[in-house]
């Protein structure tokens, strides 16, 4: 069997940005439990306690970075790369599961309404806004190209509007004496929080389960596989992200000719070329085959 590995440049992610985001949602988490207690608001609670979820899954996106960095070993031989991905997936999974007991909560609040002091309702809004929103510029260039950090940082952004739900909810509060938006406001953010947890829940669950990623056609790989000069029929493929910078096949290749491995070489370098030029795929295993008696077919059930 053989096999090729085009060199990869790994995205320069910035840890210390996660450790700035932590402490900083640690400060409004504080706050907020405090002045949602003597406020009495529902939605400062709500929203304290999607700030301490927020604490929560930036450990664990730390974590899962400073893991994801480290060597393969005899014991692992692919390392932790995948840490990465298993941390979005729960942290988009508690996003999920903080809008839910939010919803719950509001809806009790809704039926059982409650005075609630919105001065202070308004200043620690204010405070998240300002600390969640320096959070999210913190975050923001690396989430483009990491799943894991795309996970922290909606965890900021869905917290900084919700901050800002909670303050319109506090001056409507304050001037208007509707007690009731505390409870909207607090549903509104847990909707919003469910959309975005589950289009990252299934993104990562995805790749968690080995799915062909979603912009590579097999069909298209085959047609352009069996136009290389030497290359017989490609079958028995599999394609999968081992994490977000690294996109694997392996397959058998049912070569037309009895090759040496030299030949069989140059055929393996055309194909691993136009794999990663054309699909973007930079880890290829490829099983040569001569006159063996297999089942040919493109996906094979192991």
């Amino acid at each position: 069997m053989s096999h090729n590995h085009v060199h990869i440049t790994k995205n320069n992610v910035k840890a210390n940005n996660l450790v700035y985001s932590i402490l900083l949602n640690l400060l409004i988490t504080i706050s907020q439990v405090v002045g949602g207690i003597i406020s009495g608001s529902l939605a400062l609670i709500s929203d304290a306690l999607h700030n301490f979820s927020d604490v929560l899954s930036l450990v664990f996106s730390l974590v899962a970075h400073k893991l994801s960095r480290r060597k393969a070993s005899i014991e692992h031989t692919f390392g932790y790369k995948r840490a990465e991905i298993l941390a979005a997936f729960v942290n988009a999974s508690t996003l999920i599961i903080v809008a839910l007991i939010l919803i719950y909560g509001a809806i009790n609040r809704f039926i059982h309404p409650e005075p609630i002091k919105s001065t202070l309702v308004i200043w620690l809004a204010v405070l998240g806004i300002f600390a969640n929103g320096f959070s999210v510029i913190l975050l923001k260039n690396d989430a483009d190209h990491n799943l894991n950090m795309k996970s922290a940082y909606l965890h900021l952004l869905t917290d900084m509007m919700a901050s800002v739900a909670v303050l319109v909810g506090g001056l409507l509060m304050k001037f208007y004496g509707w007690f009731w938006v505390d409870s909207v406001m607090t549903i509104l953010i847990a909707i919003y929080l469910i959309v975005v947890g589950f289009d990252l829940v299934i993104k990562s669950t995805k790749m968690l389960m080995l799915f062909t990623p979603e912009h590579i056609d097999i069909k298209e790989i085959v047609r352009e596989v069996h136009k290389i000069e030497g290359a017989g029929k490609l079958h028995h493929i599999h394609v999968w992200y081992l994490n977000e910078e690294e996109i694997h096949l392996e397959a058998h290749l049912d070569c037309p000719e009895d090759f040496t491995l030299t030949q069989f070489d140059e055929v393996l370098n055309n194909i691993e070329k136009v794999l990663f030029e054309k699909f973007g795929i930079n880890h290829t295993t490829i099983q040569p085959e001569f006159k063996k008696e297999d089942p040919k077919e493109f996906i094979v059930q192991d």
